[in-house]
Order: structure tokens, then C-alpha cells, then sequence
């Protein structure tokens, strides 16, 4: 199950669900208030953004169910596996934790406060998909709702200390990431009690989109075989 960055809707995972082998079945989240959901109100709230999709995920326990998050969506993805083990239900097979600090390492940037201008500034800098699109007004009133309601939301969330996931973590960042440095993605370690990997590809906050044939391959293995080795890992793919 794939959850989005802040202001991103599930199609963003549309070449990774093409990329992966027919074994393993991609589930593509739609946060409220964009694209096919765009006239649903926004949720600006983190925990109640996971309790939503796990209501709806949690009967599915007849298969092995994997989360991958980015950015945002891994802060997400983190408190729903946490509400799963809250349930007794099985924990996921594995925590994919993409382009986001981990969250006992939270700091607060203002960026909730911003006018539209400097959002717009930080959504440009931070590029990805749609990034020629930004200077169309129309396109920027249509989606600036979203983004500013998940950049509130991230704004406000504060993780519940002492918790920690029972799976196994990869942790896959951009090695010139402006938002997210080395030591702040390798802390996602301190969040689970399970192995962790350090995946360090070259690239800035959407990584994703220039290695997505190595990331695509580090899902497809990690997925589809029984993973061995230390408590910790680094590798930094070439």
C-alpha cells in the first residue's frame, strides 16, 4: 500500500505499480481533496488521516501487506502500522519509509504559515511531478488546497514517544535532499525494533522519479524474497 507526499494523489504511484512483478499487488491511497476526490474536504490532521485509511485497510489480512510511504506518506504509513499492531492484527512484512526524516527528529519550519507565494516557492524547490505545470494558475488554484492542508497537517503532527513498529524498515533517501539530511533518515532505526536498511540514492527530495528503475528493484527484491543479514545496513546504490 502506497501512501502519498504532501499535496500528492495516488497516481503518483501509477509506473511503480507497472514496475513491480504481477506477484505483488499495488494499493494506491487517495487522500481527500484532490483529483478524483478534489470536492471531499481536506484532512489537515495526520492521526485522523490514518485512523480513515485504516478502517478501510484492516480486513485486508488475507495476504501480506507491505506499506510504503513518501514523505508525508511515510509519517502516515508509520501510524498505520502502528495502529495495526494496536489491533493484534500481523504487522506489515515491511516499512518502506521514502523521503521523510524520521519522526522523533520533528522540526517545526513555518511552512504552514506561508503565504502561497512562498508555498509555491517551496513546491518548486522541492520539484517532482508537475513541476512544469506550476506556473499555470489554474492548475496552482486547483491544487494549492491540498497542499496547503497537508502542510498544516504535517506542521501539527507529533509522534507518540516510546512507540516502536515490530517490521523490518528501509529507509530510501535522496542524497541531496533539501528537507531530509543522512542522519535524520537513518533515525527511522529508533523507531522499530525489526531490521533497518539505509538506501542512499543520488537525487533530491523525488529521487523517486530519476531512480525509479533501482527503486522499483529494491521493492521488487525486498518483496518477493526472505531478507537475511545484520540489525542495520547502509547501502548506497550506484
Amino acid at each position: 500500500m502506497c501512501l502519498p507526499h504532501a499535496g500528492g494523489a495516488s497516481s503518483f504511484y501509477f509506473p511503480l505499480s507497472r514496475a513491480l512483478p504481477p506477484t505483488v499487488d499495488v494499493l494506491a491511497v487517495q487522500y481527500p481533496g484532490r483529483q478524483d476526490r478534489r470536492h471531499e474536504p481536506s484532512i489537515d490532521s495526520l492521526p485522523e488521516l490514518a485512523d480513515r485509511i485504516f478502517e478501510v485497510i484492516r480486513h485486508l489480512d488475507d495476504r501480506p501487506l507491505a506499506l510504503f510511504g513518501h514523505s508525508m506518506g511515510a509519517a502516515v504509513a508509520y501510524e498505520i502500522a502502528l495502529r495495526m499492531q494496536d489491533a493484534g492484527l500481523p504487522a506489515p512484512v515491511r516499512f518502506f519509509a521514502s523521503g521523510r526524516r524520521a519522526p522523533s527528529r520533528d522540526r517545526h519550519e513555518g511552512l504552514d504559515l506561508a503565504s502561497d507565494a512562498q508555498l509555491m516557492a517551496e513546491v518548486r524547490k522541492l520539484g517532482g511531478p508537475h513541476a512544469a505545470m506550476l506556473a499555470d494558475p489554474e492548475f496552482m488554484d486547483m491544487i494549492m488546497p491540498a497542499i496547503r492542508s497537508d502542510y498544516r497537517a504535517v506542521a501539527r503532527y507529533r509522534c507518540e514517544p516510546g512507540r516502536s513498529l515490530e517490521c523490518p524498515v528501509t529507509i530510501l533517501t535522496g542524497d541531496s535532499d533539501p528537507r531530509v539530511s543522512i542522519d535524520e533518515a537513518t533515525a527511522w532505526e529508533e523507531h522499530t525494533t525489526g531490521r533497518t536498511e539505509l538506501q542512499v540514492f543520488p537525487g533530491g527530495h523525488f529521487f523517486l522519479a530519476d531512480e525509479s528503475a533501482r527503486v522499483s528493484g529494491l521493492l521488487a527484491d525486498r518483496l518477493t524474497r526472505r531478507n537475511v543479514g545484520a540489525r542495520h545496513e547502509l547501502t548506497y546504490p550506484r
